[in-house]
This record gives C-alpha cells, sequence and structure tokens, in this order.
C-alpha cells in the first residue's frame, strides 16, 4: 500500500503542475483585470499597484512566484489577508455544508437502493426508483429555489438564507437543512440507483444462498454480507461525487448566501482577483486528487480481487 501511495502522490505532481498552469494563463487571457472595476488612478498609481503585485514581472516570472509562493501571497480585492488565510476562514463552513449533504445523500441513498432492491419489479421497488429518477432530473440550481418556495415562503419552516457558522456549540441549525438536502438530494438519487443495482448482483451470489440456507436473518444476510459488495460501485461513485459536491456548492453556496469558499472563489473569478482564483483551484484540485486516493484504498480494502497496482 506505501508503494501505492507514493507513486499516486509522485504522479499527482504533474498533475497539478498542468492544472495551475492553465488557470494562471487562462485567467490572464481572459479580457479585464482586477483593478479595472476601480475608480480611474494616474499612471504611477497604477504602476505602483503593479510592482505590489508583481504584474510588472514577465508572465513566467509570475507563474513561478504564485506556485511558489501562493499560500502567502496577497488577495488583490483584500490586501490585507493572504490566500491561505481566506482559504482557512472559509473552507470549514463549505467542509460543513458538504458533510451533511453527503450524509444525506449516503443516508437517503443507500437505503433506498437496498430496500428496492429487496423486492425487484414490486411497487417497493418503482416508488424509490422513481423518486431517485426525479432527484437525477432536478439539477441543484432548480431543486434549491423550489426548497425555498415551499418550506420557506409558504410553509415557513426554515430560513431561506443564511448559515449557522462553523462552531461547536451550534453544529447544527435549522438554516443548514435547506441547502444541505438540495445539494444531497441530488445526488442521493446517484447513490440509490447505484445501490440497488449492486445489491441486486450481489443477492443472486451462492454465498448468500449459503448464508440464507444456514438460518441467518435476512437483516444479518444484507448487513454482514450483502452490504459489502453491494456498496463496491456507491464506493467507486464517491470520489466523482464528492467532487461533484465541491462543485455544486459554488452554486448552492451562491443561492442560499452561505459565506463558504464557493461563493469567495464565485466572487474572485468576476473581481479576477488572480492569486485568489489560482488559490482555491490548486486547493480543490490537491482535495480531490487526495479523495480519489482514499476511495482507491477503500475499494482494495473491500474487495480482495483488487490489488494495489
Amino acid at each position: 500500500m506505501l508503494k501505492f501511495i507514493l507513486r499516486r502522490i509522485l504522479e499527482t505532481i504533474p498533475v497539478l503542475l498542468c492544472v495551475a498552469a492553465m488557470t494562471f494563463f487562462m485567467c490572464r487571457l481572459a479580457p479585464g483585470g482586477p483593478f479595472d472595476d476601480d475608480k480611474q488612478v494616474t499612471p504611477e498609481v497604477r504602476e505602483l499597484l503593479d510592482k505590489q503585485f508583481n504584474l510588472d514581472q514577465p508572465l513566467y516570472r509570475q507563474f513561478i512566484d504564485y506556485v511558489v509562493n501562493l499560500p502567502s501571497l496577497q488577495s488583490f480585492k483584500n490586501p490585507s489577508h493572504t490566500v491561505g488565510g481566506i482559504i482557512s476562514e472559509k473552507f470549514p463552513v463549505s467542509a460543513k455544508l458538504g458533510f451533511f449533504a453527503i450524509s444525506i445523500a449516503l443516508g437517503l441513498g443507500v437505503l433506498f437502493g437496498v430496500i428496492a432492491s429487496l423486492r425487484p419489479n414490486t411497487y417497493i421497488d418503482y416508488i424509490p426508483s422513481s423518486l431517485a429518477m426525479i432527484g437525477i432530473c432536478l439539477p441543484t440550481f432548480v431543486m434549491g429555489p423550489l426548497l425555498i418556495l415551499v418550506f420557506s415562503l409558504q410553509l415557513d419552516w426554515f430560513p431561506p438564507t443564511g448559515w449557522g457558522g462553523f462552531n461547536y456549540d451550534q453544529f447544527f441549525a435549522a438554516d443548514m437543512v435547506l441547502p444541505s438536502l438540495t445539494l444531497g438530494l441530488f445526488y442521493a438519487a446517484y447513490i440509490s440507483r447505484l445501490t440497488r443495482g449492486g445489491m441486486l448482483d450481489i443477492l443472486t451470489q451462492d454465498y448468500i444462498r449459503t448464508a440464507r440456507a444456514k438460518g441467518a436473518s435476512g437483516l444479518r444476510v444484507i448487513l454482514r454480507h450483502a452490504l459489502r459488495g453491494g456498496l463496491l460501485p456507491v464506493i467507486s461513485f464517491m470520489g466523482p461525487a464528492v467532487a461533484g459536491l465541491i462543485a455544486g456548492s459554488f452554486v448552492i453556496e451562491k443561492i442560499f448566501a452561505i459565506p463558504g469558499l464557493g461563493q469567495e472563489f464565485v466572487n474572485s473569478v468576476f473581481n479576477r482577483d488572480y492569486t485568489l482564483v489560482l488559490g482555491v483551484v490548486m486547493f480543490y484540485a490537491t482535495l480531490i486528487i487526495l479523495l480519489n486516493l482514499i476511495v482507491d484504498i477503500l475499494q482494495v480494502v473491500l474487495n480482495p480481487k483488487l490489488k494495489f497496482d
């Protein structure tokens, strides 16, 4: 396993460099600049600003400086904050949103998938499968306003916007429900379909019939024997799913006015805040690569037929 992890880390370095280069040069090729929306300044002041943020250097020098010193670089729009400081301040909010969303997705998705697999081609199968298909067809930017309309404006159960913050005294609050549901229900639909397919395949295996012949209860067969193999498709999906949750949080944080890293990234793109855009992209790229590595390790642990190649 150690050899596998080291090889994957070494393979990650050129990938991250490519991501950094593409992000850097795409930002520079886009029209506009970080100071274009500010009030008109004299050429002398503009020259001082360019010098402060190293914009007077050749592009290759700027790129090297960004890659080497990225966490300690100043934000263009918030010079009193560094890129690393903004990420460390905002990411816990996005992480909390992702935690609740993935908990909802796994809880509802696995439950509905298992229930549907126990009675295939019956109403017990059709109802969860139909709900899953509806969830797949409704994107988050449609689901979010619908939930606000029903549960906030009409029923007045939950606040339409805001966030309870990241603190241990109040780990969960009412304003966390709708954004977590919006993000989690979409992926719960996929997980439900994958769990159903995986369980249907496992429940026909010989060792499942043997366990039942030995007198094992239905619950024991499901929890002890079938789930381990039936959830393999879900484990494989979790890497892209978490990546999708991260990308989807950009939209959710904007809809529900959540002060997380996703909204900070959206604002930095509009503001042409080069350092913050590159910092957030590199942070999320590293996080996604790490999550995919964890998923690959879990697949081998759950499936003895696989090896660390």
